[in-house]
């Protein structure tokens, strides 16, 4: 078996099984805050639903790869997508169905372990890429959002009403039916002895690992970006409907703001080859503090669509940046422990940004909220300028 096309193939799997999560994702980010209303005995519990899926990312994503150090990418991601993406989409179903808040609070919950696995697509496609091929394999996996965009969307309004007498039920549906599609793809997956653990490989402490200036910058630039980014883009509709916009201007610009978040993912592995991870890392700080201020300078719908735009290119630079720095970081064996205490780590902060949003919309506003998150940048940005003159001052040693 030639090495390169099964390569490529891994990755075209990897690739569309993260199109077909992002669309059950982006259609619980857009639906199940609606479907809660309508079945909260609470208008303030509405968007508890949402909360909780990433509260399932949280609670599964290290048991996730820790899972997978043991029995291997391929059955761990057929089983977060039976569990969680069949699962979560048959029970969110259901429970709109029955009428039932807290089943559908559940089935969200589901969904949240779904995304707790796939996360893992990215790493996976370090796992079965070459040395060569891998930033880009990641960034490819990420770009499967960008399909996702259009797709979650349309998948949220068009199939509303296509099962008869459960109003809102279809697109649930489709997630569970979207599942089931990765599921029979994923059973092709065939990650290399290389991207597996090997008995009689050694694993230095967590402690000895997370020492590492690399391991602490990628989890501060993915954490921190990651964060940021969910918690304006949670505000944003907040923000335009009280400044009067309607909902479909509000559809506009969070599918321009998915899009920015991921359509750089065709190139951001091709620019970390060519720059260095450092000033892509840099780039993305500057990016998200162009977006934090551009939000300051105005309230009319361009100032909105640049703004978010802006946002979700920041997202990626750091999002895929620190992904590749993590992967140099760790041994195969070390593998599953620091992805995990990685994404725990970033999804912790993710879930904190979500439940926080329309607390510090309420409470600042708009403008100040986008400011607050300027020193968290600048920290983001110093971290990196450190590691990066550390790692310049240790060549210019061993070269003396």
């Amino acid at each position: 078996m030639s090495t390169q096309p099964r390569e490529k193939t891994n990755v075209a799997i990897l690739v569309t099984g993260q199109t077909l999560f992002m669309i059950a994702a982006i259609t619980v980010m857009t639906l199940s805050g609606v479907v809660g209303q309508q079945l909260s005995p609470d208008p303030g519990l509405a968007t508890l639903p949402i909360a909780l899926m990433m509260v399932g990312t949280v609670i599964s994503t290290l048991p996730a790869s820790l899972f997978m150090k043991r029995v291997g990418r391929r059955l761990g991601f057929i089983t977060g997508a039976v569990v969680g993406g069949v699962g979560g989409g048959l029970l969110s179903f259901a429970a709109i169905a029955a009428g039932s808040f807290w089943l559908f609070c559940a089935g969200n919950l589901l969904l949240g372990l779904y995304q707790g696995f796939a996360m893992y697509y990215r790493f996976a496609a370090a796992d079965v890429a070459s040395p060569s091929f891998r930033s880009r394999a990641i960034s490819f996996v990420m770009a499967g959002g960008v399909v996702a965009a259009f797709l979650g969307p349309w998948n949220a309004s068009a199939t509303l009403g296509w099962v008869a007498g459960v109003p809102s039920g279809g697109p649930y549906l489709i997630i569970a039916l979207l599942a089931l599609v990765a599921i029979g793809l994923l059973t092709q997956l065939r990650v290399p002895a290389s991207g597996e653990p090997q008995p009689g490989d050694v694993s230095r402490p967590m402690v000895a690992i997370a020492a590492q200036p690399a391991f602490l910058v990628a989890v501060l630039a993915g954490a921190v970006g990651y964060a940021i980014m969910v918690l304006v883009m949670t505000a944003t509709p907040l923000a335009m409907r009280s400044a009067g916009f309607e909902m479909s201007q509000v559809a506009f610009i969070m599918q321009w703001h998915v899009l920015g978040m991921f359509a750089p993912s065709f190139v951001t592995g091709s620019l970390i080859a060519r720059f260095g991870v450092d000033r892509i890392l840099l780039a993305g700080a500057a990016i998200l503090t162009a977006a934090m201020l551009l939000s300051n300078l105005g309230q009319a719908i361009g100032h909105f669509w640049v703004a978010l735009v802006l946002l979700g290119v920041g997202w990626n630079f750091l999002f895929i940046g620190g992904s590749a720095l993590l992967s140099t970081v760790h041994s195969e064996t070390e593998r599953g422990k620091v992805q995990g205490i990685n994404d725990l780590i970033i999804f912790s902060l993710v879930a904190v940004g979500s439940l926080m949003s329309g607390q510090l919309f309420h409470r600042l506003g708009w403008e100040t909220l986008n400011l607050v998150m300027l020193p968290l940048i600048v920290l983001v940005a110093l971290s990196v300028l450190g590691w990066s003159l550390g790692r310049r001052l240790a060549r210019q040693r061993s070269l003396d």
